[in-house]
């Protein structure tokens, strides 16, 4: 199975330790957001992984030289900074050897079931299953009764609860895509996975929403909450064994 980790940002909103260091490399509890990140998808039986660098990439270069990871993993470096559809689009040759693929920021820690995760993607024929969750945040995506993208949501947080079983939801930063995609993505170099969603789904491709039941997310994107989830790990409420292969149900 072929994934991909969306690496190559500057990490800005986690300065000033990534005044020195790649976001990717940040540690949470001794251990670096990129290898919490590959032995995640290893344990769940990705074998070829793809990552994406920009900012301070030789570092992420080093780390890799430096650490034996049980997978074939391909390091794609940007020149500039292609956003995450970009980058997705230019790792076509890595991904598309597959039927379809994973993608997984790298700032993203989670009890999600991965394989749970592909296997509804397989078995609903989805162009891409969106990680989602019911959860505040300022960009919306609102989907139907049958979980399928409709667009996207600029509405309050009060408001989510919509006419015809509509509703709105957060994504999480981890969704798995059909191999066609490719062939559906726009012709320039940078742009959002996420608009081109919007874009496929309101041209009738079906993009849907997975929620997990009581599955732990966090985005460690920044200081106060990468400080939350080390004293998460430190007081037991998540352990690192459910970070790194959950059997959540759904």
């Amino acid at each position: 199975m072929r994934a991909m980790i969306l690496a190559a940002g500057f990490g800005t909103r986690l300065s000033p330790i990534t005044n020195t260091i790649p976001k990717a490399l940040v540690p949470v509890a001794g251990k670096p957001l990129l290898a919490w990140t590959l032995e995640k998808l290893i344990n769940a039986g990705f074998t070829d992984i793809a990552i994406n660098t920009h900012y301070l990439s030789e570092q992420v270069d080093a780390f890799l030289a430096a650490t034996d990871f049980a997978a074939n993993i391909e390091v794609f470096h940007e020149a500039q900074i292609l956003n995450t559809g970009g980058g997705i689009k230019n790792a076509t040759d890595f991904l598309q050897k597959s039927p379809w693929f994973l993608v997984h920021n790298v700032d993203i820690l989670s009890s999600v079931n991965l394989q749970k995760l592909c296997q509804i993607h397989e078995k609903h024929d989805n162009l891409a299953t969106l990680y989602t969750a019911n959860r505040s945040t300022k960009r919306y995506l609102l989907f139907d009764a049958e979980n399928r993208l409709i667009s996207r949501y600029a509405g309050a947080a009060d408001q989510q609860i919509l006419l015809n079983g509509a509703r709105c939801l957060a994504f999480n930063g981890v969704h798995v895509l059909s191999k066609s995609i490719f062939e559906l993505l726009p012709a320039e170099s940078t742009f959002s996975i996420a608009d081109c969603y919007v874009r496929l789904a309101a041209a009738g491709k079906r993009v849907e929403a997975v929620t997990f039941a009581n599955s732990y997310w966090r985005d460690v994107g920044q200081i106060d909450k990468l400080n939350a989830v080390e004293d998460d790990i430190k007081k037991g409420r998540i352990t690192p064994a459910a970070l790194l292969n959950t059997t959540e149900k759904i």
